[in-house]
C-alpha cells in the first residue's frame, strides 16, 4: 500500500493542490457572475477528487515516459518503475483503472466541457516528452495544469471568455515560475544527461525569468480586477500575493542548487499562493 501511495505521490500532494487552485480560482469566478451555492460546492468537490485521480495518473504514465531518465537522476533513481519494483505492464493497468472515476466525473459536464476536458488529453500525452525536445517543458505543464480553468468556468457557461482566458494566461505564468524552481533541483544531473528545463535555459539569471514570471502572473490578475470592476479588497490582498512570489524569488537566489530540502520548501510555498487568490476570488462573490 506505501509503494502504492509513492507510484501515485499521494505522499506528496503539493502536486494535487497545484492542480487543484487554479479549477478553485476559476469556479469561484463564476460565483461573481451567478451565485448557485450548491453547484459551487458540488463542482469543488468534484474538481477536487479529479485532481487527485489526474495527478496520479499524470505521475504514473510521467514515470513509464521516463523511466530510462529518472534511473541516471539522483533524486529519481528510486521511482518504482525506473527501479524495477513495478513493472510497466502493472502501471499502465494502474492508469487504466484511475481513468474509469475520472470519466465518470467528466461526463456529469455538459457537452461543451466533457470535449474541452477530453482534448486536455493530447497536452498530458506530449508534456513528458517536452524536456527532450525543448527548453520550455515549463510552459507546456504550464498549459496542461491550468486546464482545469477553463473548465470550471465551462461547467457552468459552456463558453470560453475573454475573463477566463486571462486567468488561465495568468495560471501559466505562475506554473512557469515555480515550475522552475521545482527544476532547480535537477541541474546538475539534467545538463549531465541532457535534458532541458528553463531551469537550465536561463542559468544563472534564473532570478530575472522568475520575476518575470511572477510580475506577468500579478499583472494579468490585476488586469482581471479592472476589466471586472473588482473591490478595493481584491488589489490589496493581491498585492499581498505579490510579496509572497516576489519573496520566493529573493529566497530561491540565496539557495545553492544542490539544496533540495530548501527548493522543496520554496516550491511548496506556492499552495499558500493558491489559496490566497481562491480567497481573494471567494471574497469578491460577497463584494459583486
Amino acid at each position: 500500500m506505501y509503494q502504492f501511495a509513492n507510484l501515485l505521490r499521494l505522499n506528496k500532494p503539493i502536486g494535487i493542490f497545484l492542480l487543484f487552485w487554479p479549477c478553485a480560482w476559476s469556479l469561484a469566478m463564476t460565483q461573481w457572475y451567478v451565485v448557485n451555492n450548491y453547484l459551487f460546492i458540488k463542482y469543488l468537490i468534484l474538481f477536487f477528487v479529479g485532481s487527485v485521480i489526474m495527478r496520479s495518473a499524470g505521475c504514473v504514465y510521467n514515470d513509464i515516459v521516463d523511466k530510462k531518465i529518472d534511473i541516471r537522476v539522483q533524486r529519481t533513481k528510486k521511482r518504482l518503475i525506473a527501479s524495477g519494483k513495478i513493472t510497466t505492464k502493472t502501471a499502465w493497468l494502474i492508469i487504466l483503472l484511475l481513468l474509469i472515476p475520472a470519466f465518470i466525473i467528466l461526463f456529469q459536464f455538459n457537452n461543451f466541457s466533457k470535449i474541452l476536458g477530453l482534448s486536455s488529453g493530447l497536452l498530458i500525452i506530449t508534456y513528458p516528452f517536452m524536456k527532450r525536445i525543448t527548453f520550455w517543458p515549463q510552459l507546456f505543464l504550464g498549459f496542461t495544469f491550468n486546464w482545469g480553468v477553463l473548465l470550471g468556468w465551462s461547467v457552468f457557461f459552456e463558453s470560453l471568455t475573454i475573463e477566463i482566458i486571462i486567468l488561465y494566461m495568468a495560471g501559466i505564468f505562475w506554473t512557469l515560475g515555480y515550475d522552475t524552481i521545482y527544476a532547480l533541483q535537477d541541474r546538475r544531473d539534467d545538463l549531465k544527461i541532457k535534458i532541458k528545463s528553463t531551469a537550465i535555459k536561463f542559468g544563472y539569471d534564473i532570478k530575472n525569468f522568475l520575476f518575470f514570471c511572477y510580475i506577468s502572473t500579478i499583472t494579468l490578475l490585476i488586469g482581471l480586477g479592472f476589466l471586472t470592476n473588482r473591490s478595493l479588497t481584491y488589489f490589496v490582498l493581491l498585492a499581498i500575493a505579490a510579496l509572497h512570489l516576489a519573496y520566493q524569488v529573493i529566497i530561491i537566489q540565496k539557495i545553492k542548487s544542490n539544496n533540495r530540502e530548501k527548493i522543496q520548501i520554496v516550491f511548496n510555498s506556492n499552495n499558500s499562493f493558491g489559496i490566497l487568490i481562491f480567497l481573494i476570488f471567494f471574497l469578491e462573490i460577497y463584494n459583486a
